[in-house]
């Protein structure tokens, strides 16, 4: 057992050499590392408790999987013990610290697995996240930390926490690298009581997608988290999403049981011979945690698992209209000494937006956002629906290449994008535009937009901050909307298209001067591009504002127009 202080007691076992069955398959020469609560074969699994030791008779499942991929492991990683915690202080062999600044924690259970990835020691690692020890050292890194789907990667030979929502997770640098380990990890595990086979989403959100978030966020206290995560919500709407507040108080209420209601017996469960007859050999707090669930009867746990049932039903109605939520992924980052000095109530607190993710059986994936104004990394994390795990890498990459962050610990910057896995159908972006003149439906030039597969979105006004003017000598006739000041314009009638991005340019190619494509004000408040023109242009055109439109114009003239042909 080796405690290696020179890497911050991140590594708690590496052999003189990796172990390898092939060079090649889909992660040939990548490396990887092993939370020390997964077997490998002939190596010692601690769960970080030295009375617990035991020398592994096979390779866990997905370890066999992932070698037989072609990855090499070099070692196994500390980690809370147990699983049981969200710090990274929890650990007999030592506390693994932040890999950005060790003076503040890692994050945890999965600590060590953070760490060695953060510090580009390997190219990937295993953690387990049953609470969040997937996500929060994710995010307390500046790396990726991708939650699957429950069962969607087999947990056979891994040390149980609460095994009915147990995932094994993935840690890498960049989501394109935690999706490729994903494909190549998954799949249905018959001697897995809790594998399945599911249906995954292959359709990404998209260029437009509604995501959830926190109405009354809570950072309790941490002013520079709660200003990353506004900056989060910007990027996100910047990408093309909207924000929609959510009440969160049943995942809240569904968080507060894994831990305070007949739930966890399912810790107690998982280690019941051991700790009964080894209790003094785990630590604290891990030892009041686990021993609270001894008490509960088998009625207790129904009532708490109905319970669960409940909130489950109370939380569909807020998916309605949603792609996926977004949260902190952990809403504060203490330092290892406050963490020590009160360590169940901080560590609550890290787990504020994760707990109730594997109790309500949806998938999540933590990508970093920023680097807070003490220097602290920021993540975020992206929940969906179970199967939604390709969707979320989807966008999970999209959001992480546009924060222009490095890898990691490393400086390294963010290679290309890559395709996802899993992807069968990756929509091409599309660009929206509002037309409202000559391009509006059944007019002459509206071709100009249906040849470019563009579709109507909607009709609407623009804000009240526009004057319209039909302008002279233009075949076909057209009009001139011109932005004016506050008070100075009206609501002007127009349609929204959208059109693939790569059709935008041979489209913007074709306005002719004094028009030209620039952002439009919607009555809504919200920005669309969409026509303008010159003021100059405007000389000696008739002002039709008060008239609302271009069609109202037209119709108003028609008369006129039969007349004088």
């Amino acid at each position: 057992m080796v405690q290696d202080l020179d890497r911050s007691a991140a590594w708690l076992f590496q052999p003189p050499q990796p172990v390898q069955t092939t060079v090649a398959g889909p992660l040939g020469g990548l490396t990887f590392a092993v939370k020390d609560n997964i077997d490998v074969g002939g190596w010692p699994t601690t769960a970080a408790c030295p009375a617990f030791t035991y020398t592994a008779a096979a390779h866990a499942a997905v370890v066999q999987t992932l070698l037989d991929a072609g990855a090499s492991l070099h070692g196994k990683t500390n980690l809370d013990q147990f699983a049981c915690g969200l710090n990274g202080t929890r650990s007999p062999y030592g506390a693994v610290p932040n890999a950005i600044n060790p003076l503040h924690v890692s994050g945890g259970s999965s600590s060590g697995s953070a760490y060695v990835v953060a510090t580009g020691q390997v190219d990937f690692a295993l953690g387990t996240d049953t609470a969040g020890s997937g996500r929060v050292p994710a995010g307390l890194n500046n790396i990726v930390g991708l939650k699957p789907s429950r069962g969607l990667i087999s947990a056979r030979g891994v040390v149980p926490a609460a095994q009915a929502v147990d995932c094994v997770s993935i840690f890498a640098t960049t989501v394109a690298r935690a999706a490729q380990v994903l494909a190549a990890a998954l799949g249905h595990d018959a001697a897995d009581p809790y594998s399945r086979t599911l249906s995954l989403a292959s359709t990404p959100f998209g260029a437009r997608f509604r995501f959830g978030l926190p109405a009354s966020p809570e950072f309790f206290g941490d002013e520079n988290a709660r200003a990353a995560f506004d900056e989060a919500v910007q990027r996100l709407q910047d990408l093309g999403g909207e924000a929609v507040p959510v009440d969160f108080g049943v995942f809240t209420a569904c968080a507060d049981m894994l831990y305070g209601s007949a739930l966890v017996a399912q810790r107690y469960e998982a280690i019941r011979g051991f700790f009964d007859a080894h209790e003094a050999e785990v630590i604290e707090p891990v030892r009041s945690i686990v021993g609270a669930g001894r008490p509960y009867s088998a009625a207790d746990l129904v009532a708490a698992q109905t319970r669960l049932a409940a909130l489950a039903q109370q939380a569909e109605p807020l998916w309605r209209g949603l792609d996926l939520m977004v949260v902190p992924t952990a809403p504060t980052h203490p330092t290892i000494e406050a963490m020590r000095a009160d360590p169940v109530a901080l560590n609550r607190q890290l787990g504020a937006y994760t707990n109730f993710v594997n109790l309500l059986d949806y998938a999540a994936l933590s990508v970093p956002s920023s680097f807070r104004p003490d220097g602290l990394p920021f993540g975020i994390t992206l929940i969906g629906r179970c199967g939604s795990d390709w969707q979320l890498a989807e966008l999970g990459q999209r959001y992480h290449h546009a924060t222009g962050l490095t890898q990691g610990a490393t400086g390294q910057s963010l290679p290309e994008p890559q395709p996802i896995a899993g992807l069968t159908q990756a929509a091409p972006p599309r660009v929206r535009v509002a037309v409202v003149g000559a391009h509006l439906s059944g007019m002459p030039l509206n071709g100009q937009l249906t040849e470019r597969g563009a579709t109507l979105v909607s009709r609407t006004h623009t804000a009240p901050v526009y004057r319209l003017y039909a302008l002279p000598n233009t075949t076909p006739p057209k009009p001139g909307l011109l932005r004016v000041a506050p008070g100075e314009g009206g609501r002007i009638e127009i349609e929204v298209w959208e059109m693939p991005l790569s059709e935008y340019g041979s489209f913007v190619a074709l306005v002719p001067a004094p028009l030209s494509i620039g952002s439009l004000q919607l009555d809504d408040g919200s920005s669309v591009q969409g026509f303008l023109c010159e003021p100059l242009a405007l000389q000696g055109a008739a002002d039709i504002t008060h008239l609302g439109g271009w069609r109202a114009y037209l119709a108003s003239t028609a008369p006129a127009r039969l007349a004088f042909p």
